[in-house]
């Protein structure tokens, strides 16, 4: 019935308020302070709900929910009897939508299609009574329409977006010059000594756009892949891929052509790998580090930033998930005065994090903090950074052999690889200096084996290994939207095997909301595995250790697994027990 006296109306300040009053969601002193206020140019080219939003007004209806944007745009769609789209740019694929309707037509009607589908299209507005579009559109299309609400401010912000790239991708697909692809026929050219597509206006627009955007959705790496006849751009978020673009294989690779320029690169050599770094800043004016990496692969250089969260030194060990007993362990191993301290896991596990937190926390002004990377992945003033270059020698065991000439206090070695680093790491620990490094191992104990494998003799492990810290990072359940779940005794049961451990009363399981972009998880946070060198594990090291055996006895000296740190995580709401299934590795038996 609604429905029917309103149509054809744009939605407008007053009527809002007013049906809000009416529903009791607003009381009539708030409607007079918003209408009283006096709005700028700026301000009234908002939409109504944007700008309600804007004075955080508590809803009369619901004690201690203020009305927000999510909170307005559920009322819109309840008011219009249309359903609610949540507009997840992950998930949309520009290129599609944007050929619905021009950009000036969904500009002047506030609406963009979401979806695109062989016998209908998906279209979210924020007027759903002024419907005079719909008509026109339909004739275009010959598709059926299917309207949906959204946030107007998304719709604002993703229709300039969407458009923009697109129209950059165009511009840059028309630009750009044949022989620009390298393929896996071309592999023996060395390629063009001057790239001029890489400074084109809209591959910086592209390149811009691709680090903006990876900013915003929390990446802590982009992948730029190339294929046959198009690219894929692909985010990890919270440890996980998503495919966000596909994209023309010929901007795709000026796109690389750019970031490589910006970070120093070779662009002129396609054929083999290369490192390289650069700095950038978020609009709110924050330093970011990314490291750059490129392959050839069959149809081209497929890179991969790394992108680095500048407030990791910042954070805390709680912060990191390293509490209690294990923040105890961690804090008694790091403050010896020499030996050496391992942490192990696989790539993207949090061990650098990890070392430099420590590092940071250890960097006071009466000790000297030395380290030697490849490469040096965060800057940080407060100790002396070394990178190594392979191709003038410098390599870690090099690295470590200059740094015990620079009066060292602490070192720390990026990662022990080989016979001779781990050598130089035993002489530097046996010498008085407290050495922290890293190793690529399931867990604790297989440090101590993979040490004994390279090379290293038991004895000098048994004198100079303080202990091994193992870690995984668990994705954390979005606070916004978790929900409380029955406990799976049989999930239970295979997480905390072979311990017989009481499950919780109260579990969580992940939702899906606005916050997270309905993964229903935000964040990761550590689960650790601690092994301290007591004295029955370093009884128990020789040439021929049984490391089953090793296990067994850790374990009766108080390390606590994996999966048992991640139940923990689990009983206190934070992850679920498929979660740290999915990453921790089984308890042997």
């Amino acid at each position: 019935m609604m429905k029917d006296i309103i149509a054809g109306r744009l939605l407008d300040l007053p009527f809002v308020l007013g049906e809000l009053v009416r529903e009791k969601r607003l009381m009539q002193d708030d409607v007079d302070a918003v209408l009283s206020k006096p709005r700028s140019a700026k301000e009234q080219a908002l939409h109504p709900l944007v700008y309600i939003a804007s004075f955080e007004l508590q809803d009369a209806s619901n004690e201690g929910q203020s009305l927000n944007r999510q909170v307005l745009a559920n009322w819109l769609s309840t008011f219009s009897d249309m359903p609610l789209y949540h507009i997840n740019p992950l998930k949309i694929k520009a290129a599609t939508v944007t050929q619905v309707m021009s950009f000036a037509f969904a500009k002047q009607h506030k609406i963009l299609a979401v979806e695109v589908h062989t016998d209908h299209v998906v279209v979210a507005t924020a007027q759903p009574f002024k419907l005079d579009w719909m008509d026109n559109l339909h004739h275009v299309l010959n598709k059926r329409i299917d309207l949906v609400v959204a946030d107007p401010f998304d719709i604002e912000r993703f229709s300039t977006e969407f458009y923009t790239l697109a129209h950059s991708i165009s511009g840059a697909s028309q630009g750009i010059a044949r022989g620009g692809q390298q393929t896996l026929e071309a592999f023996m050219e060395l390629g063009e000594l001057k790239d001029p597509d890489a400074s084109d206006k809209n591959i910086v627009t592209l390149v811009d756009w691709l680090f903006q955007y990876a900013f915003d959705q929390r990446a802590s790496d982009i992948h730029i892949e190339p294929r046959k006849e198009e690219g894929y751009i692909r985010f990890r978020i919270d440890g996980v891929l998503h495919r966000v673009y596909d994209m023309p294989i010929k901007p795709l690779i000026a796109m690389t052509s750019r970031i490589k320029t910006m970070g120093r690169m070779n662009i002129a050599e396609k054929r083999k790998p290369q490192d390289g770094r650069l700095k950038t800043k978020t609009p709110d004016g924050q330093e970011i580090d990314l490291r750059l990496s490129t392959i050839p692969t069959a149809f081209g250089e497929k890179l991969v930033i790394r992108i680095f969260d500048p407030d990791v030194l910042l954070k805390g060990f709680e912060e990191l998930g390293l509490k209690q007993q294990d923040f105890d362990h961690w804090k008694a191993m790091t403050s010896k005065p020499n030996g050496i301290v391992l942490v192990t896991g696989p790539t993207g596990s949090g061990k650098t994090t990890t070392l430099y937190s420590t590092l940071k926390h250890l960097a006071t002004p009466e000790v000297n903090v030395c380290t030697i990377e490849d490469p040096i992945e965060m800057i940080e003033d407060s100790f002396n950074q070394m990178q190594v270059h392979h191709a003038i020698g410098l390599d870690f065991a090099e690295g470590v052999r200059a740094l015990l000439r620079q009066d060292p206090d602490i070192m720390m070695i990026c990662e022990i690889r080989d016979k001779e680093t781990a050598n130089m790491a035993v002489q530097a620990a046996l010498t008085g200096h407290l050495v922290l490094s890293t190793l690529h191992t399931n867990d604790s104990p297989s440090a101590i084996t993979r040490l004994l494998e390279i090379g290293l003799p038991s004895y000098l492990v048994k004198a100079t290994l303080i202990g091994v810290m193992a870690q995984r990072l668990v994705r954390t359940l979005c606070e916004a939207c978790k929900a409380k779940a029955d406990v799976d005794m049989d999930l239970w049961a295979e997480l905390t095997a072979p311990f017989t451990i009481k499950p919780p009363s109260q579990l969580y399981k992940p939702v899906g909301c606005l916050e997270c972009r309905n993964t229903g998880f935000k964040g990761r946070v550590g689960i650790y595995e601690i092994l301290l060198g007591g004295d029955s594990v370093m009884s128990s090291i020789t040439d021929q250790t049984d490391i089953q055996q090793l296990k067994k006895i850790s374990i009766k000296e108080g390390m606590r697994p994996l999966r048992i740190s991640g139940a923990q995580k689990v009983a206190a709401g934070l992850t679920t027990i498929e979660e740290v299934i999915r990453v921790a590795p089984q308890v042997m038996q």
